[in-house]
């Protein structure tokens, strides 16, 4: 039986990479959305040599010393993670999660040597992202569900909004305590059972088409066709929602180069490949000017649920409210196969933009390259050894990234593991790390003391965990 498991985090920061999980929330429902079982709300301990940001610890109002008095370490989480939640057969969804909850639990697998990415599809599981699908619903069918406004300060413009917390006390399931992930997870249930309420042939839709293969079927990059798409780095003027096509490939697997219907291709012809990359790699400052057009391409992921639905859904009233028609977006669409210089163009500027610089640490590496099969085996005889097996344990690693892991591993989660000069080895790590990160660390508590809003027992409690940790000849 097909299950769901609802979940949020809050977290040090806003780093998969480098920030940690601090709490982890989730609750089993059935495909009827009838809850299954308790919830699940855990604290992960934060390790000493972690300073978390100290506006992240404001928002949530966990402390580091609220993780170490009451919660369980990251071996135990990614053990509960894997054998409690991602069960077979279960759809593991959030609000936002596949941009940023996903990649917590990728990079905590990958850190704790697990696989990183078989909770989301192995043995029929799959995971799904509720932001997008609200987006498109409030674009196509928003009757029958309350939607919020909020008035844009720089335009005065007044606009919806699909914030969990707004959503929640529009429609009467208000969420009492917003960044506390166990009650964003009960919000975002109520969400999902009044979006399967109030439109039911949409949500089915949406669940039936939220798969790779399915969303393929809908894009059809082999013969490109035009299809409904809503994504954030859309315009709230339109509902975040437009109608694209695909052009190119992507830069990275499972992506497609989609060009927004919305605009005129002829507009854009004149354009030389520099051009187009300069427009592309435009800083703020330029991108806010008045008279600064960008140019409407994006990447899709085929792979992130993305929301999507072909452009027969597209009625009249929907025609209004992203304010585009069926016919607009399909007479641009026509002089766009008509170009195909500028898609060439289009394409060859957008594989030159730069890339992301590559990370420097270790913990930042996992996409780097997928760990090769030789060492398979033995990630997972590190993962299964306890603290006195992980001290007789010295695998040959073939991929260089796992030596410098398992030895952070172990200092973080079996320091009885550790000989004496990985111990030596482990002060001077920390003491290097803490004494480039707590100058700004303490910069910020400073400013934020001077705000009368700030809770001053929190930034206490950050102070004294900094002191904690630190080096006593720092």
């Amino acid at each position: 039986m097909r299950t769901f498991f609802f979940y949020d985090l809050e977290t040090s920061g806003f780093s998969a990479r480098y920030d940690r999980i601090m709490q982890f929330a989730g609750q089993r429902t059935n495909d009827e959305l009838e809850l299954i079982g308790q919830p699940v709300n855990l604290l992960v301990r934060l390790t000493d040599d972690i300073l978390p940001s100290p506006g992240a610890v404001l928002t949530t109002h966990i402390t580091p010393q609220m993780t170490v008095a009451d919660g369980i370490s990251e071996v135990d989480f990614c053990r509960y993670f894997l054998e409690r939640v991602a069960t077979p057969d279960t759809t593991i969804l959030g609000y936002n999660s596949t941009r940023f909850d996903d990649e917590f639990i990728r990079h905590t697998l990958w850190r704790n040597f697990h696989d990183p990415y078989q909770w989301a599809w192995a043995e029929g599981r799959d995971r799904w992202d509720l932001l997008d699908v609200t987006r498109l619903v409030r674009a196509l069918r928003p009757e029958g569900i309350n939607w919020p406004t909020k008035r844009v300060a720089e335009t005065d413009q007044l606009i919806t909004t699909v914030n969990l917390v707004d959503m929640a006390k529009c429609n009467g399931f208000e969420n009492d305590n917003a960044h506390d992930a166990l009650a964003d997870v009960k919000a975002l249930i109520n969400l999902a059972k009044l979006l399967r309420q109030s439109q039911p042939t949409m949500w089915r839709y949406l669940l039936d088409h939220h798969d790779k293969h399915s969303i393929l079927s809908i894009i059809t990059p082999g013969q490109p066709k035009p299809f409904v798409y809503a994504s954030g780095r859309y315009s709230s003027s339109y509902q975040k929602t437009t109608v694209a096509t695909v052009i190119a490939e992507g830069r990275t697997p499972n992506s497609y180069l989609v060009w927004d219907l919305r605009y005129d291709p002829v507009d854009f012809t004149s354009l030389s490949e520099a051009e187009i990359l300069s427009n592309l790699t435009a800083d703020r400052a330029t991108r806010r000017q008045d008279d600064f057009v960008p140019v409407p391409i994006k990447e899709l992921s085929v792979n992130k649920c993305p929301a999507v639905a072909p452009l027969g859904v597209l009625d009249a009233a929907s025609e209004t409210r992203i304010n585009l028609s069926r016919a607009e977006a399909m007479k641009h669409y026509h002089q766009l196969n008509s170009q195909a210089g500028l898609i060439k163009r289009l394409t060859k500027a957008w594989r030159k933009r730069p890339a992301f610089p590559p990370a420097s640490d270790v913990e930042g590496k996992l996409y780097d390259s997928f760990t090769p099969k030789s060492d398979q085996a033995k990630i997972r005889l590190v993962a299964a050894a306890d603290s006195a097996g992980l001290a007789d344990l010295h695998p040959n690693f073939t991929d260089e990234r796992l030596d410098e892991l398992l030895f952070r591993y172990k200092a973080r989660q079996y320091p009885a593991s550790l000989s004496e000069s990985e111990e030596e080895r482990w002060r001077k790590f920390r003491r290097v790390k803490l004494e480039r990160e707590l100058p700004a660390y303490l910069s910020e508590l400073s400013k934020l003391a001077s705000s009368p809003a700030a809770d001053q027992f929190i930034l206490e409690e950050l102070q004294l965990w900094a002191e904690s940790i630190t080096p006593v000849d720092y």
